[in-house]
């Protein structure tokens, strides 16, 4: 059975992009396996709570990326 696991930020994405990560995901795997893959593909898209994840060692927030985010836009 294919299987992928999506973890994301919680609250970063509405209903409707999940839905879409689900169906790409799948519509991939059956492009790779054969349309017999598509009744068992499984796709777990996970909401990791704000500030329990991190990069490079470093614990991250949605509010820090707000900020990293506006400072690199203004900088260009």
């Amino acid at each position: 059975m294919p299987f992928a696991n999506f973890k994301v930020p919680e609250r970063t994405l509405t209903p409707k992009q999940k839905e879409e990560i689900v169906t790409r995901t799948t519509e991939l795997y059956v492009e790779i396996y054969g349309e017999h893959a598509r009744n068992t593909t499984m796709v777990l898209v996970e909401e990791v709570a704000d500030g329990g994840w991190g990069i490079s060692g470093n614990v991250l927030t949605l509010a820090m990326l707000g900020e990293a985010t506006a400072t690199d836009t203004n900088g260009a």
